[in-house]
């Protein structure tokens, strides 16, 4: 006897019939696209809204500098023309890049404890990548020449996490994209583990979905008591990285705190921050 067919979700059916009677390669294209501005710019709007309400103001890393208006602005045009120009064509492009290894498409989707430990690949070897090139980006003449144009807000907001050189945009967003073809890649066609641990469609645009949201957090300019550093010591997020805008120098990873940790590249930052506990607390006696 054959097998039973696997009884798909409604989200399945819902995916397979997105495909249905059409060009997959434009259907990924706009999906990802779509989800793409809607994850990034929804991701903003909370942090935005904070700005607005003084209660929140409090949780300000860098309370006294305001942006204006005009810097939303600014930021937004630059944002969109680069997404429209640079990043939709790549975005297009990882359709046939991903079939041509053998990426699944079609549902049922990969088991969420599959999804997991891949996802959790893919922040590791983007973290590590970006580590580097980061790095490497604030060498003189790379910093002048490309890099410069991201430290344009020394007290960054969500959006401006993609504010950036076209060259960084795409350099830096081969973190993100190829670290799960490179995944893919080995997994299929060099260690042979077998069809249930290749690349599916779906586990890449989760994958994306998250990294939007770890970088629009790491440039909120907000620390929060529930900020996820303050439950996984080793998070980035906010805390962290706005240092690096701060100072315009260490903190260069994306998502973890170990490599300007063991490469030496946090030593200010600690200190900075062991003084403004120290104020604080001083503060706090004198009261």
């Amino acid at each position: 006897m054959g097998e039973t067919p696997q009884q798909l979700s409604y989200i399945e059916t819902l995916w397979e019939s997105m495909y249905e009677g059409r060009n997959p390669l434009i259907v990924t294209g706009i999906f990802a696209f779509v989800m793409h501005e809607a994850v990034y710019f929804g991701r903003f709007i909370p942090f935005l809204i904070c700005d607005f309400i003084p209660y929140f103001q409090r949780y300000k890393l860098q309370p006294n500098k305001q942006n204006s208006n005009e810097d939303y602005w600014k930021c937004t045009w630059r944002v969109l023309k680069s997404h429209f120009v640079y990043e939709g064509p790549l975005i297009m492009l990882f359709h046939p890049m991903a079939t041509f290894l053998g990426m699944e498409v079609s549902a049922p989707f990969p088991s969420w404890q599959q999804m997991a430990i891949q996802i959790a690949i893919f922040f590791v070897f983007e973290d590590f990548y970006h580590y580097i090139v980061h790095r490497a980006m604030h060498y003189p003449p790379l910093y002048k020449l490309v890099h410069k144009v991201h430290h344009e807000y020394a007290a960054p907001f969500g959006i401006a996490a993609e504010y950036a050189h076209p060259l960084e945009t795409m350099i830096l967003g081969f973190g993100t994209v190829g670290g799960p073809l490179i995944y893919h890649g080995v997994v299929n066609h060099i260690l042979k583990w077998g069809s249930e641990w290749n690349l599916h469609l779906a586990t890449m645009l989760l994958w994306i979905v998250l990294r939007l949201f770890q970088a629009i957090d790491a440039h909120s300019g907000y620390d929060f008591p529930w900020s996820l550093h303050n439950w996984v010591p080793f998070w980035a997020g906010a805390e962290h990285h706005d240092y690096h805008h701060q100072a315009f120098v260490g903190n260069y990873a994306s998502s973890f705190r170990w490599w300007d940790y063991l490469f030496g590249t946090d030593v200010k930052y600690r200190a900075y921050r062991k003084r403004q506990r120290e104020a604080l607390l001083k503060k706090q006696k004198a009261q």
